[in-house]
């Protein structure tokens, strides 16, 4: 069964988005091509278990499995030595993509304390959109009793937009809730 995103893409967003940027082939029309969760944990470098919390929570929360990532060099300031365990990150493409991006937008954003939406000015300049959220425990799928800390994450959309107008204009058609200027 296709996700209820991917459908409203096909269905609303790339008729509107065809007809905003008088694009002459559907191809040309922007699309999230992937979404990357990234969640540091530098409490790690001390306590290595704190590791297996976080990626018990990133799997919880993307319906696959994080790879964990290691440093690449040494930190003395930081007590961080070369090929330690310091966070975790998953890359969701296609049906999990859509699903998560839905979760995001219509339970875990309205669930963030005093959310007055996502601010506009996170776009890279090449149609990639990055959001910082300071706490995993706005996703449903995390069992507060169950969880050693709170943990914030990064969240990168990845699209084919040329500019940062065209994937605005993507993620408006998703219902993205951006805050007013």
């Amino acid at each position: 069964m296709k996700p209820r995103l991917a459908e409203h893409y096909d269905k609303v967003v790339r008729p509107q988005m065809m007809e905003r940027f008088k694009y002459r082939n559907a191809m040309q029309v922007p699309r999230i091509e992937k979404i990357v969760i990234n969640m540091g944990v530098g409490e790690a470098v001390q306590d290595a278990k704190r590791m297996d919390g976080a990626v018990a929570d990133l799997t919880a929360i993307a319906g696959q499995k994080p790879v964990v990532v290691r440093s690449r060099k040494s930190i003395a300031n930081f007590k961080l030595r070369e090929g330690m365990k310091i966070g975790a990150k998953v890359t969701l493409r296609r049906e999990r993509m859509y699903e998560f991006l839905d979760r995001l937008i219509n339970i875990a954003l309205p669930r963030v304390r005093d959310f007055r939406g996502v601010p506009t000015r996170s776009f890279d300049g090449r149609g990639n959109y990055t959001l910082g959220l300071k706490e995993q425990i706005v996703f449903p799928e995390i069992d507060y009793d169950k969880m050693d800390s709170v943990r914030g994450m990064d969240i990168t959309i990845v699209t084919s937009a040329r500019n940062n107008d065209e994937a605005r204009e993507l993620l408006v058609g998703f219902n993205m809730p951006f805050q007013r200027a």
